[in-house]
């Protein structure tokens, strides 16, 4: 089987699904045969390295007096997967980079990890993801070469890989992340109850199309 995850590290939802699938793998029964691969999808591909206003002021302008009740249910929901989505700390950047970075990881078979530690820098720390400096950081964790991450942050390598990625996301239908692909079958979200997901991985996707919108979901 191969299980395609189109995601962002801007994305808190991509973080809570990402816990939620890793909770379905772990009781399914062909885990050894399940072919991952991470999918870059950029939310904000017009941002910059620099941060600007947090998440929370941001859904704050989305939602206005709604905004409060969103950010409570996401940090609520972060919670019950044993993760701190800091919606006021976290501040949306350009994602380009992080992507390329996470090809490289995948390269030398660490893209689960790098992704961790992404979605944990971002959302949890509030650190600023399109930083080169905190990029090579996070290789490191990830147990990639110092030299090799340098060498990919400072050139284009896997550039092309990732404006692919989005490419193959027009083709496959996916709209918003997270979103999974099954075996090239229509997309579906990623972020579904563990006994949701489990059922997928078994029978194959059904169920509620890809997508929770834009960098703090709905």
């Amino acid at each position: 089987m191969k299980l395609e995850i189109y995601a962002d590290v801007l994305c808190p939802w991509c973080y809570i699904g990402k816990r939620r699938l890793a909770a379905a793998l772990a009781r399914h029964a062909g885990r050894d045969r399940v072919d991952i691969v991470w999918r870059g999808y950029e939310l904000a591909p017009e941002a910059g390295r620099t941060p600007g206003p947090t998440a929370a002021e941001a859904m704050a302008g989305w939602f206005g007096e709604e905004a409060p009740a969103r950010i409570a249910r996401i940090r609520s929901l972060g919670v019950a997967e044993g993760l701190e989505l800091n919606l006021h700390l976290s501040r949306p950047v350009n994602t380009f980079d992080a992507h390329r970075l996470n090809k490289l990881a995948a390269d030398r078979g660490r893209a689960d990890r790098m992704m961790e530690l992404l979605l944990h820098a971002y959302h949890t720390e509030g650190l600023n993801v399109a930083d080169l400096q905190v990029l090579r950081h996070l290789g490191g964790e990830a147990g990639l070469d110092g030299d090799e991450v340098h060498a990919v942050l400072a050139g284009d390598d896997y550039a092309e890989q990732v404006r692919a990625d989005r490419r193959r996301a027009a083709e496959h239908g996916v709209t918003g992340v997270p979103g999974l692909v099954i075996d090239g079958r229509p997309p579906v979200s990623g972020v579904q109850p563990v006994a949701d997901l489990r059922r997928l991985l078994t029978r194959g996707p059904a169920g509620p199309s890809a997508g929770q919108g834009g960098p703090a979901g709905g």
